[in-house]
């Protein structure tokens, strides 16, 4: 049989891009965490709070999050197909223009022109480009699949195809906006109209980019890793059709207790509680895959990652929805529980699988050995402290938080300033900027061992 020859360099191109956007994300991360506890921080106007951490969430959200996502894409894609890339050159051109793309919005965010859409900041020349990228990996991932040679699709491509075909006309649908001039737009919606279609859209993309093609390289990568079979490949696509159906519905549940009809909010409750079993048929289907094999989560250095990862995936999908009750989103909604609940995700559940995918995936396309065991050993153990201490500290600050905003005197009066409240959880904001260090040192680890491998000599083989 002739071995297929898979165009690997754009595989290699996206994961380079992805650990730069994931450093600029975490320095900017670090530096907003430092600018609570010192206002002198905000020196200049391009480094602001209110521009940087919009420079923080796309830096990750899209760099990060959209740059390992084609990388492993393109590598599962052709793996699972047994063939190779359908349209290499198109592939390259996706490359160069995501990282123009992602260059341009960070710059025009940190210059001041942002639409103030949570997660569609970007003004509408950067979402025309957008748009363009998103159809070259489009075209490329059906032609690749049109030519495949493996006939049966495992579910893996399933997450992938959802995710390719919502993005585009969620973007698209949000961001419609006039132009008044090439950094400065309106959107075409008003009042609560324009409420529920952004978290329509807000909801959904951090589901389409930081849950399905997640789960992807979880439900490839994890069974790689570990030399075992998935436990149910049914129960996967049981669990797909399911997360796919109830996840559109629960964009709402950002908004209970606003003006937005109280049917909406209350249909996105119902859905976001049915979320929680899709979401844990995949964490009961990962757990089940190492029956007899636990093992594994000490002797092999890519397992843990995933395991824990899914661990904090079905935190996340419990804690997520019991937050959109409405008794429960009174007290917790706009305040720093929000905060540890997010990162939760980003960092103990989408950067713990990107990161197990990496250590895979890139000896593979270098033909080399991971440089060093002992340095994804240690990152993991970093990324894990840096990110308990930051939710469990957000979790408390949240808490703290509602309870002193919502303290009342018995003549009706506010017990406490909005400075006192800044007071009481200044020594938990100080923990946030310490774990967000601990993380970032585990992240430099990630990025050396990943780069280091890259460039190894074949014969030098990883050190003791």
């Amino acid at each position: 049989m002739n071995k297929t020859i898979y165009h690997d360099a754009v595989v290699r191109g996206f994961t380079l891009s992805a650990l730069f956007w994931l450093l600029a994300g975490l320095v900017s991360g670090i530096w907003l965490s430092l600018e609570l506890l010192y206002p002198g921080l905000n020196f200049a106007p391009w480094i602001a709070y209110g521009r940087l951490r919009v420079v923080h969430t796309a830096s990750l959200t899209f760099g990060f999050g959209l740059g390992s996502i084609f990388a492993t894409a393109y590598y599962l894609l052709q793996r699972l197909t047994r063939t190779t890339l359908a349209l290499p050159r198109l592939a390259t051109g996706h490359l160069l223009l995501f990282n123009v793309t992602i260059a341009a919005g960070i710059i025009t965010l940190m210059g001041g022109m942002n639409t103030t859409k949570e997660y569609a900041e970007f003004e509408w020349p950067i979402d025309l480009l957008f748009l363009c990228f998103w159809l070259m990996f489009t075209v490329n991932l059906f032609a690749t699949l049109i030519g495949r040679q493996e006939r049966q699709m495992y579910v893996s491509l399933w997450y992938l195809i959802a995710m390719t075909v919502t993005i585009a006309p969620l973007y698209f649908v949000n961001n419609l906006a006039i132009p008044l001039t090439p950094f400065k737009s309106y959107g075409i919606y008003a009042g609560t109209v324009d409420a529920d279609v952004q978290w329509w859209y807000g909801h959904n993309l951090i589901g389409f980019i930081y849950t399905m093609p997640i789960l992807a390289m979880f439900y490839y990568f994890l069974p790689k890793s570990a030399g075992i079979p998935i436990y149910s490949h049914r129960l996967s696509i049981v669990a797909f059709w399911s997360l796919i159906f109830t996840y559109l519905w629960t964009g709402a549940h950002h908004l209970i207790l606003t003006p937005l009809p109280e049917w909406i909010q209350t249909v996105a409750i119902a859905f976001s509680i049915l979320l929680i079993a899709p979401s844990w048929g995949v964490v009961v289907n990962g757990y089940l895959t190492l029956r007899g094999n636990w093992e594994q989560m000490y002797s092999n250095h890519i397992v843990r990652y995933f395991i824990f990862g899914i661990t904090f995936y079905g935190l996340q999908t419990i804690q997520g929805p019991l937050q959109g009750i409405r008794t429960a989103n009174a007290f917790f909604h706009y305040t720093d529980w929000v905060i540890g609940h997010v990162h939760m995700g980003t960092m103990g559940w989408v950067t713990m699988v990107v990161s197990g995918s990496f250590l895979s995936m890139v000896p593979n396309i270098s033909g080399k050995k991971l440089h060093s065991v002992r340095l994804a050993d240690l990152q993991f153990w970093l990324m894990l402290t840096g990110q308990l201490i930051l939710t469990i500290s957000m979790w408390i600050s949240g808490i703290l938080q509602g309870s002193m905003l919502k303290a009342i005197t018995p003549d009706g009066s506010l017990s406490y300033a909005f400075l006192d409240t800044m007071a009481a959880l200044t020594p938990l904001y100080l923990l946030r900027a310490a774990s967000g260090v601990i993380y970032f040192i585990g992240i430099l680890l990630f990025c050396w061992n990943i780069i280091r491998t890259f460039t190894d000599k074949p014969e030098e083989g990883p050190p003791a």
